[in-house]
């Protein structure tokens, strides 16, 4: 206890420097709690062919789970990081994981789909935003020099989350069913994200002098000569939509492969490599941002993500469905991160804090209506051929926007030409 106490865990005075020990320390902490925390992300999507069988519902029923976790997700994350601002980030950690183990084990014992649905997004929904937005909040406070990457690590958390989670729970659904899977993952939470909490009981610092970071080293950028408005209502639309198509392969991938044959299993581990895929790609595009900018990160992510999500229409072979997993994951992981490099780019920084907060909502939002239009799509169609050509066209719509805003700067350069 007095060595960890060295590195400023378990203390409540604050901390002598950014981007040491103590800080490193408690980076590696903050991880730790977001694997384990947001795991009500994914959890949802693991078991909804069981919970579609067990409740005797459709898919777009089966679908409103997830659209309550994300809905609860995103409220949860403005709820939550006013409360690490008044109160501390272990108080709202110690909250959430009762909050968790409470919901996880309500649901073990619903009866219909609208409980479990209301559960889900009231309790399980609010209590793993936790895990992200304040957790990244946090860890912002201990690093100047590294602010960027140690933001990209752990906002990578619910990710490694997606990659690691399903991969223990198919084995638990495939012995005891899902309800002993979420038995299993409240006594996890409670018995894990508390004491982990308490090592981040310490204040943090208050820089004194502000480091140079990489975007503050790059080329100047040019303006875009909008109104703040303006600009952050089109971040809002390309948000939605650049979500709504991402969340289709996320929701459904373990649907899909059971109604091709594959089974629940074969799902649950190309969720994982997605998700894995997505963790890589969060943190060389986190990397990549400071040097191009969020407009041309965003960019790119989407062009790749529309490439990804046209590979899944001719190729369902369970080889090859692997394969376009992973390059989904390797193509979509950086885009939401870049809309913080925007706001921070082209909007008043004092107002950074809710602007940014409101971007990242429509984000949520679009993840949660992607996979409940998904799951309509399907009871429609009888197949998921159209919900991926869904997805296109609402990634179409992002890099309409994404591209037009970046035109917007490059225009006074071919002016001057």
């Amino acid at each position: 206890m007095a060595r960890l106490a060295r590195f400023g865990l378990f203390a409540k005075t604050p901390a002598p420097y950014l981007d040491g020990a103590q800080s490193w320390l408690r980076l590696v902490v903050s991880v730790l709690v977001a694997v384990i925390s947001t795991v009500g992300m994914w959890s949802v999507v693991v078991i909804l062919p069981e919970v579609q069988r067990d409740f005797g519902i459709d898919r777009a029923e089966a679908s409103m789970p997830y659209t309550a976790v994300m809905v609860g997700f995103a409220i949860g994350n403005f709820i939550l990081g006013r409360l690490v601002d008044r109160y501390s980030i272990t108080t709202v950690l110690i909250g959430a994981a009762l909050l968790l183990g409470t919901g996880f084990a309500l649901t073990g014992l619903t009866t219909n789909i609208w409980q479990f649905t209301i559960i889900q997004g009231l309790m399980i929904g609010v209590g793993t935003s936790a895990g992200f937005g304040p957790l990244i909040a946090d860890i912002s406070h201990w690093f100047q020099r590294r602010r960027g990457i140690a933001v990209s690590i752990v906002a990578a958390g619910n990710y490694l989350a997606g990659a690691a989670w399903p991969l223990i729970l198919k084995d638990v659904i495939a012995a005891d069913g899902w309800r002993a899977a979420h038995y299993l993952i409240a006594i996890v939470i409670v018995c894990a994200v508390i004491p982990l909490s308490l090592l981040l009981r310490r204040r943090p610092p208050i820089a004194t002098t502000p480091a140079p970071s990489t975007t503050q080293r790059r080329k100047a950028i040019q303006p875009l000569n909008l109104a703040p408005r303006t600009l952050q209502g089109l971040l809002i639309v390309a948000g939605l939509c650049c979500c709504v198509a991402m969340s289709m392969p996320q929701v459904h991938l373990v649907a899909y492969c059971g109604d091709l044959g594959y089974g629940q299993a074969a799902g649950a581990e190309m969720l994982s490599l997605m998700l894995a895929g997505g963790v890589v790609s969060r943190l060389i595009w986190g990397f990549a941002s400071d040097y191009i900018g969020g407009l041309r990160t965003i960019l790119f992510g989407s062009v790749l993500q529309s490439v990804a999500l046209l590979l899944y229409i001719p190729f369902d072979g369970l080889t090859s469905l692997y394969v376009v997993s992973l390059v989904f994951g390797l193509s979509q992981g950086g885009i939401v991160p870049a809309y913080a490099m925007i706001v921070r780019e082209y909007l008043p920084a004092k107002e950074a804090g809710q602007r940014i907060g409101v971007v990242l909502m429509s984000t949520v939002i679009g993840m949660a209506f992607g996979g409940l239009l998904s799951g309509w799509i399907f009871d429609l169609t009888g197949s998921y051929q159209a919900a991926f050509l869904n997805g296109l066209g609402w990634n179409l719509i992002n890099i309409a926007i994404i591209g037009s805003l970046l035109w917007l700067t490059l225009r006074p350069k071919a002016a001057r030409a």
